[in-house]
């Protein structure tokens, strides 16, 4: 590794040769301001003119962000005229920034906040005409209030990097150019996949969920039945909401503090995911076996893939999965078999899913999957429940999911949450159901980790089967492009929209402002891959990691669905797509 001899302040230092100059103060002890830089690597080219500093010799103030460190650079961080230019910086987006702090989804991890106190910028010292806004509330996921941009380019990049698809972008030209989708349109307007990557990296409230408490609150008031699941990746990161570290198991207390807030039953969505392995891993052995529908199969349960499937690669839709996600079948079957099983009208249940995915405040509105679910709540929207009913978090006991016959669950089902979670899942109970036999060891690590993808083979009954994983949009099109041209080697493919999977989901809690990474490691990779560990580590406490070993998934089949792939099965566990979908809706017309 090159190293390089640089000095700050006129202290001496030796770090990596190709750092950026806001990288290498970094790590040898510096905090330059930034409201443009996130992710390693992923920075709107210097846009806000927060991170300018001297460096001896230059003609001017360099931004920091994206000037790299060279032998012998000295650079001066804390100079007169750096201090007042950040002050400046910081004081004209303000000018332009609608600061009802009050009532903005930031509140308390807003970062234009927390560099406003750190330059030291006055609220008031540039003041006169802002940009009209723009406030989209009509797309089911998502929602935009340009009143709060601050024109960082953030979301830009993170769109094009996780997904290649642009969405967002900038409109008009000078004082009237905002962030928006092409031509100011909704997102419910374009072809966005309402994953909310680019809510997770805007440091204000520009970008935010498409709230539904008040649908949660209508439902007690009205006297429902309001049922309550939560997705696996929901606990892994729910703690870091009430100060907790990144990496905290939180089931316990989320069990505990969701009973406090008076549902009728909380289940926990991992024995959908045994569900969907059920069906998925019949579906999967009826293509390999039977030739029913075209290889890869490919898996369905992310509604941002889903998305992208039918906007982009609709011909493709042979080779995904029926199969509704967990919290959908959840909800299928909490108002047929629960309902039937405990004398209850399905007319007065209400099904809530915690999930940490704004897809799937979408995705249960779809045509295509009526009445599963109610309301969906992000991980977010669930801590300000428990916060707004005076909750203590750290004061709660630690409690058990609700177990009358939706309780149990495996291994398999928790790590859904993480990317190459569903396949591991299915290929434990595919291997059994092929060879009679269960897989030892239980892991299959070769689909684990965080990269943008994974392969892998495995040899069933002296037959080599090959399958991929993969998350984000953008790592996802080479593997479908080799389906589009015939040249695909795998039978399985899982496919998770958000870069991680759902530990990363667009619905997780924000990440503190100013956050420190490691050297060359992505914010919210490091993010993952303390909130993956959470699952995996509970899958290793399971008696039961198999899905088809969940004696409560046997129970539903043998007294109510009959068997995987069963006419009632394809009714409430199963769904269509829209291969008509198109990019735009003026062009139905």
């Amino acid at each position: 590794m090159a190293l390089v001899n640089i000095k700050i302040n006129g202290q001496a230092y030796q770090v990596k040769a190709g750092l950026t100059i806001l990288e290498a103060a970094r790590k040898c002890g510096y905090l330059i301001p930034s409201l443009c830089a996130f992710n390693h690597g992923e920075c709107s080219q210097a846009s806000c003119r927060v991170c300018l500093v001297e460096v001896v010799g230059a003609r001017g103030l360099v931004a920091s962000c994206v000037y790299p460190v060279n032998e012998g650079m000295e650079i001066i961080t804390n100079s007169q005229k750096a201090v007042e230019a950040r002050r400046a910086s910081v004081e004209l987006i303000l000018s332009n920034h609608q600061k009802n702090c009050l009532q903005c989804v930031k509140q308390g991890k807003c970062e234009l906040l927390e560099v406003s106190k750190i330059v030291g910028a006055r609220d008031l010292k540039y003041a006169g005409q802002t940009t009209p806004a723009t406030v989209d509330k009509i797309a089911p996921g998502l929602m935009r209030n340009t009143a709060k941009c601050i024109l960082c380019g953030r979301c830009v990049e993170r769109c094009k990097k996780a997904h290649g698809i642009s969405i967002l972008g900038f409109e008009n030209r000078g004082f009237n150019t905002i962030v928006a989708p092409v031509q100011n349109r909704s997102f419910a307007e374009s072809p966005c996949l309402q994953c909310g990557q680019c809510v997770n990296v805007c440091p204000t409230g520009a970008l935010y969920e498409h709230e539904e408490i008040d649908k949660v609150d209508a439902a007690f008031k009205a006297g429902k039945k309001v049922f309550v699941q939560t997705a696996p990746a929901v606990r892994a990161a729910i703690a870091e909401e009430f100060d907790e570290p990144v990496g905290t198991p939180g089931t316990g207390k989320m069990v505990a503090a969701l009973r406090r807030l008076g549902f009728y039953r909380v289940f926990d969505t991992n024995f959908g995911a045994d569900l969907t392995i059920m069906e998925e891993a019949h579906e999967l052995m009826e293509r390999i076996t039977k030739k029913v529908a075209p290889l890869p199969q490919i898996t369905s349960c992310s509604p941002g893939w889903i998305n992208y499937l039918e906007y982009f690669y609709p011909e493709l839709i042979p080779h995904v999965s029926t199969c509704k996600s967990p919290h959908m079948m959840v909800g299928a079957i909490i108002k047929t078999y629960f309902a039937k099983k405990n004398g209850l009208n399905p007319d007065d249940i209400f099904v809530v899913s915690i999930m940490p995915c704004t897809a799937k405040k979408y995705e249960r509105q779809r045509k295509e999957m009526p009445n599963d679910v109610d309301a969906v709540l992000t991980t977010r929207e669930l801590a300000k429940l428990i916060k707004r009913s005076g909750i203590i978090w750290k004061d709660l006991p630690e409690e058990e999911f609700d177990n009358d016959l939706l309780g149990e669950y495996s291994g398999a089902g928790v790590i859904f949450g993480v990317t190459g979670g569903v396949m591991e899942a299915a290929l434990r109970t595919t291997y059994f159901w092929l060879t009679g036999k269960e897989y030892g060891p239980v892991n299959f690590n070769v689909v684990r980790g965080l990269e943008g993808v994974k392969e892998a083979a495995l040899n069933i009954n002296g037959t080599e089967i090959k399958v991929a994983v993969t998350s984000g949009m953008a790592n996802a099109k080479p593997l479908l492009d080799q389906i589009k041209e015939g040249t695909s080697p795998y039978a399985f493919i899982e496919i998770m929209c958000c870069p991680g999977g759902c530990i990363n989901g667009g619905g997780q809690p924000f990440i503190k402002p100013m956050f420190l990474p490691n050297e060359g490691d992505d914010i919210l990779d490091t993010y993952a891959k303390k909130r993956a560990s959470v699952l995996y580590k509970e899958d290793e406490r399971q008696v039961i990691r198999q899905s088809h070993n969940n004696k409560d998934i046997q129970r539903l089949y043998k007294d109510f669905l009959g068997e995987p792939g069963s006419e009632l099965s394809e009714e409430l566990l199963h769904t269509s797509y829209d291969a008509d979908r198109v990019l735009y809706p003026e062009k139905k017309k």
